[in-house]
């Protein structure tokens, strides 16, 4: 059984929109979330800039009960939990706790780290020897599955339900995994995703290796700065991207909004070996897992029309340009448009690839290329490879087709998944 898989339903948690339609209208007008946070400056943090998004205590109220709320301090779980119940809601279900167990359904639904201020919070009660204060949702807050247990729960979800981890690739090898999983016919539908939390206690290991920019403490929006020349380290960020899987099939049963269909990807490692280490990609490998992502998904690599990059305003941006010409056999003025989210938003971490995913197909549902901000000096390295008009400063409107997104993340860990505009 080899089923076609199209998306339903989307929700999104960005530091520069809440909700698909704030975030298109971000992406659109090049809308940046990044602010300055005293609380990195306190703590002398070399780079005191992030993205964190806007969600007030009245937004929380509308996904959670008071109950739910009293104790929780998991932003992460939190920002996974609104985005993914919005998703839900998108593809026309509803969430109520009576409702039938839903077998057809299942839920893959990434984190990096969980609950690290409510690990913090424990850790200071328990060196107290209060330990009966802990509360009965430390456990649910801190384990890696948090977020998938509690969204599974919400919703009333039967088939698999659980959580991947692998760094800045997580949200986007989710897609693939929940793909894989309604394609071979043991799914109808798939709730797939990741979330990150924010704060000083995930970000503080970023600083002291020095990968985060510390130049524009002052002017938080020109700090995430993806292929530019004057790009000094990315800029963290945080929040949840969830997107509903189905199969064409469920879907035009029940007369879904379908956003794009999943044409197929790959996923792969570096093994750390040819170059690649923990931190930085095997060339080798990176352009095989876009190759074999355009074989599975059995389309040719002039049909790409933009391809939406990890791209993280590190010394590897080049890099990756390079990996794209060589794996799509395409350069200069032949290289499909290429943008980078995170000049948005910030590296977003374990969220990063759910979030971008979201916008990936955003631009094809609203027929738009977004911009790059601040990348108006393109990296020499990069003018060598592609034209500068390849890199879009303005949104631009025009025919987008098909898209490629990728992310590669720590541990030398490759993902590419491609997205189609469905035309019924």
């Amino acid at each position: 059984m080899k089923n076609r898989v199209v998306i339903t339903g989307m929700g999104v948690v960005a530091p520069n929109g809440v909700g698909i339609s704030q975030f298109t209208e971000a992406l659109k007008n090049g809308t940046s979330g990044i602010t300055f946070h005293q609380q990195l400056k306190d703590l002398n943090f070399s780079c005191q800039i992030g993205g964190i998004p806007n969600v007030t205590n009245e937004l929380q109220s509308k996904y959670f009960t008071d109950l739910q709320l009293r104790g929780f301090n998991s932003s992460g779980i939190l920002y996974g939990c609104i985005a993914g119940i919005d998703a839900w809601k998108d593809a026309g279900f509803y969430m109520n706790p009576d409702s039938e167990l839903d077998y057809e359904t299942g839920l893959i639904f990434g984190t990096g780290t969980s609950g690290v201020e409510k690990f913090r919070e424990a850790i200071y009660k328990l060196d107290d020897g209060q330990v009966r204060r802990l509360g009965s949702t430390v456990v649910l807050q801190t384990m890696g599955s948090g977020v998938s247990a509690y969204l599974g729960g919400m919703l009333g979800l039967g088939n698999q339900v659980t959580t991947n981890s692998s760094a800045c690739t997580t949200g986007t090898e989710a897609v693939l995994m929940g793909y894989d999983r309604i394609k071979s016919g043991k799914a109808k539908r798939m709730l797939v995703g990741s979330c990150s939390d924010h704060g000083p206690y995930v970000w503080g290991g970023f600083d002291a290796m020095r990968v985060m920019t510390y130049k524009h403490n002052g002017d938080p929006e020109k700090g995430s700065r993806p292929m530019s020349a004057s790009a000094s380290g990315f800029v963290p960020g945080s929040g949840a991207g969830a997107l509903v899987l189905e199969s064409l099939e469920s879907a035009l049963e029940r007369g879904a909004n379908i956003y794009a269909e999943v044409l197929g990807g790959e996923v792969n490692s570096g093994g750390q070996r040819q170059g690649g280490t923990l931190t930085a990609p095997n060339p080798e490998a990176v352009q095989r897992c876009i190759k074999n992502a355009l074989k599975q998904s059995k389309i040719n690599s002039s049909e790409i029309d933009v391809i939406n990059g990890h791209l993280t305003a590190t010394s590897k941006d080049a890099l990756e340009i390079e990996n794209w010409t060589k794996a799509l056999g395409r350069k200069d003025g032949d290289f499909p448009f290429i943008n980078s989210t995170k000049s948005l938003v910030g590296h977003c971490l374990a969220a990063a690839g759910a979030i971008e995913c979201v916008a990936s197909v955003i631009q094809l549902k609203e027929q738009f290329v977004a911009p790059n901000l601040n990348c108006e000096d393109l990296h020499e390295d990069i003018k060598e490879l592609i034209p500068t008009s390849k890199v879009p400063t303005q949104s631009i409107n025009g025919n987008v087709d098909i898209v490629a997104k990728a992310s590669f993340g720590f541990g030398d860990v490759n993902v590419c998944v491609l997205f189609k505009q469905f035309i019924p």
